[in-house]
């Protein structure tokens, strides 16, 4: 059991019914963490909680583009909730810009009014698609703010900034992570990404869709692996932006022919345009999550897609 001042210290996580927010949800409460899970259910799921019995769990139901009132005391802010795959963003593009900003705006002032530990997860996404490889948190970006995934890469860009003036000005105590592809069990399989969409066409044996000629690369992390150093990063004392990924580097193609191996499958590679702005390589440099938090990944690939396939 987690305790601070002889009480049970409580996390609330937005955006908790989501892929990576529910399982943040069983890490904290496997932990001792009273977890307060909010979420307005625009993408997150209740089945992702639905296995959730703890008396240490509720689930609030809200949009954090609306301000969040909390009665009890709340040590940390973990700060998930936004539109993450680009059908979402796509189809929910001024939401995911009002969370982004508002969100982001309401998280970090429940962190100030309770002097909370803030968590903001940012992403790979703001380097756009880099010049530099792999991607350092030095690294300023190759962004089009202007292209359709610009409503999704500069919400977060702005989320950073916000977090940090939040810190510097209010003297919030805050963290931000940029979290390279994930993946693991409770991913939609409808949700675009590229594992997810790729098991559902193996195991209905359909041709999996590579996007151009399938050379563009990709650093797949196992969603335990990430969870974990996202509990590390909030409890260091870590200001700056860290990366959280995979540096073991993929093509898109290579990929689709593991989870064909893997699945046992007897589907083909079908070929279809490359979506706008869509990057060409993506690859974290983890080398300050290695010194500050002592966090690398550990799950290999054909292992993450096994468990990912059986649930776990």
């Amino acid at each position: 059991m987690v305790e601070e001042f002889g009480t049970v210290t409580t996390a609330v996580v937005t955006g908790g019914c989501g892929f990576l927010g529910s399982h943040l949800c069983d890490h904290l409460l496997g932990d001792g963490y009273r977890v307060l899970c909010v979420d307005n259910l625009d993408t997150g799921n209740l089945e992702n909680i639905q296995h959730i019995r703890s008396g240490d769990f509720e689930f609030v139901n809200h949009d954090m583009t609306e301000r969040i009132d909390i009665v009890e005391p709340v040590d940390f802010v973990y700060h998930l909730a936004s539109p993450a795959s680009p059908i979402d963003y796509l189809r929910l593009p001024l939401h995911t810009l009002k969370v982004g900003s508002y969100g982001t705006h309401h998280a970090l002032g429940l962190a100030k009014f309770k002097r909370a530990r803030f968590l903001l997860a940012s992403t790979s996404e703001v380097y756009g698609d880099p010049l530099e490889h792999p991607q350092s948190e030095s690294y300023w970006g190759n962004v089009n703010p202007i292209g359709p995934r610009g409503v999704y890469d500069e919400a977060k860009r702005y989320a950073e900034a916000l977090t940090m003036a939040y810190h510097r000005q209010q003297g919030v105590d805050t963290a931000i992570v940029r979290i390279f592809n994930t993946y693991g069990a409770r991913m939609r399989p409808n949700d675009g990404r590229a594992i997810p969409t790729f098991l559902r066409q193996a195991l209905e044996n359909k041709p999996l869709t590579v996007f151009g000629d399938g050379s563009q690369t990709r650093s797949f992390c196992y969603v335990d692996d990430l969870v974990r150093g996202l509990y590390l990063l909030a409890t260091s004392d870590e200001h700056l932006p860290v990366n959280l990924g995979n540096p073991s580097e993929l093509s898109l193609l290579d990929l689709a022919r593991a989870v064909i191996r893997i699945t046992g499958a007897e589907s083909t590679i079908v070929y279809e345009a490359l979506p706008e702005d869509d990057p060409k390589i993506r690859r974290p440099d983890v080398a300050r999550a290695r010194e500050i938090l002592g966090w690398e990944p550990t799950v290999e690939l054909d292992d993450g897609l096994r468990r990912t396939l059986d649930g776990a």
